[in-house]
């Protein structure tokens, strides 16, 4: 029996997807333990109250129980599904509230930037002690990820604690796959991909059907219609080459010509403080599901793109080969980025384990736009691990948006209030 232990549930939407595919596996009928792990004693019976639904719903035949100590869930699993969110809602607020008095504009705010830095404190010390409680607890088991920053929270996880079976997991590759596909009005199995970069800043760097590039037609496409040409991700792809694989809201910030320009987040249709929106239709998801499940209607998902966990733990436990995403230890799969940092590329998943792909080196713009925002991940990652509240403001000050925005003295008051503001959530080292 397959022992799947979710830590952190409040993203009800994620856990309805990955536990629909496994609920509807064939070969996991009668073979599958569902363990529910979560801070919030609400949220927690809300969960299992869905997947008990779903595995009725799919005739599953699965166990399914909450664990309110960690370690405990832990203990004999097989597979770790995490999807963090440190402080929740009321620390995303002060992430967005406290820049916006300094003339600070974001729209995601959870990958760098400043909202990305603060976030990235918060978490890093959390992940690392999951993976902690891992080595000692079940050594041979996968964490999976799809916590944000997952650039910081990887390279973390690997330097801290050198647990190994560690995958970040994120659709937005597949999905800008999808995304091209349906531009150039191909079928998505008759084209081949290649992506590779960092989570959140990848690129297509194969774009091809029958050996020929599908570049030409997408450039065509785009020469036909305005308004696509009015997207930041468009916009990157004209002046990069290569089509980036995170939505245009989160692209805005990882570059300093657009976020602190009202009139280029005009142009661009860039929603400013866009995330916060986005919790919202979150918080909203979740009481629209504790009603749908209180009326008895169906949840499970029948039809999807199959979520990126969902297709590790089958691949691992069928033997069934599949190419997936994961963000891994670099360790020369991309020549020109640092060995340590946490990059994103394609890996063969199956019966031989999880084999990543060496893709060699990226085009040197590409490599430059990532070793920008390298910068903020490995000042960030510092600041966690070696105690080192300076580095807190190098990073800041090295961020693109952040950098374009305000001035040295700015930054660092800034900083010191979001640190003040979040107390107890960042680590104490930090706090000094």
């Amino acid at each position: 029996m397959a022992r799947i232990v979710f830590i952190g549930v409040g993203d009800v939407e994620l856990t309805r997807r990955v536990l629909s595919a496994l609920m509807l596996a064939p070969a996991l009928r009668g073979e599958l333990e569902v363990v529910l792990h979560d801070d919030d004693p609400g949220r927690l019976a809300t969960t299992e109250t869905l997947v008990r639904a779903l595995g009725a719903e799919a005739g599953a035949q699965a166990k399914i129980r909450s664990v309110f100590d960690r370690r405990q869930a832990l203990k004999g699993a097989d597979f770790v599904v995490a999807h963090l969110d440190v402080g929740g809602f009321e620390a995303t607020l002060r992430d967005f509230e406290i820049p916006h008095r300094y003339g600070l504009r974001q729209t995601i705010g959870d990958t760098i930037g400043i909202g990305g830095v603060f976030r990235g404190l918060r978490t890093i010390p959390v992940l690392v002690e999951l993976a902690g409680q891992m080595a000692e607890l079940c050594p041979r088991a996968w964490l999976l990820s799809s916590t944000d920053p997952m650039a910081m929270t990887g390279w973390a996880v690997h330097e801290a604690t050198g647990f190994e079976r560690f995958a970040g997991l994120c659709h937005a590759v597949c999905d800008t796959h999808a995304y091209l596909a349906d531009l150039v009005g191909r079928d998505e199995d008759e084209i081949t991909f290649l992506s590779a970069g960092l989570n959140h800043q990848s690129f297509v760097l194969r774009f091809e059907a029958g050996g020929r590039s599908l570049y030409p037609e997408l450039d065509a496409v785009i020469a036909a219609d305005p308004q696509l040409r009015r997207h930041v991700r468009v916009e990157l792809y004209r002046t990069f080459g290569h089509f980036p694989t995170q939505s245009s809201e989160h692209a805005a910030e990882y570059v300093p010509w657009i976020m602190r320009h009202p009139e280029e987040t005009a142009r661009l249709g860039v929603p400013v403080e866009e995330y916060l929106r986005r919790v919202g239709q979150s918080l909203h998801l979740y009481e629209e599901t504790r009603r749908a499940l209180s009326a008895g209607h169906k949840l499970l998902i029948r039809w999807q793109h199959q979520e990126p966990a969902a297709a590790m733990i089958l691949a691992l436990l069928t033997g069934e080969e599949k190419e997936i995403y994961v963000n891994v230890p670099n360790r020369g799969l991309i020549g020109n980025l640092p060995g340590e940092a946490c990059v994103e590329v394609p890996a063969l998943v199956g019966s031989g384990g999880v084999r990543p792909r060496a893709v060699g080196d990226l085009p040197v713009q590409l490599a430059a736009l990532n070793r920008t925002f390298l910068n903020v991940v490995e000042l960030t990652v510092r600041a966690v691990l070696d105690g080192e509240r300076a580095h807190v403001y190098r990073a800041a000050m090295l961020d693109p948006n952040t950098a374009a925005t305000l001035p040295l003295p700015a930054i660092e008051a800034l900083c010191d209030e979001l640190i003040e503001a979040h107390g107890d959530l960042l680590p104490a080292a930090v706090r000094r």
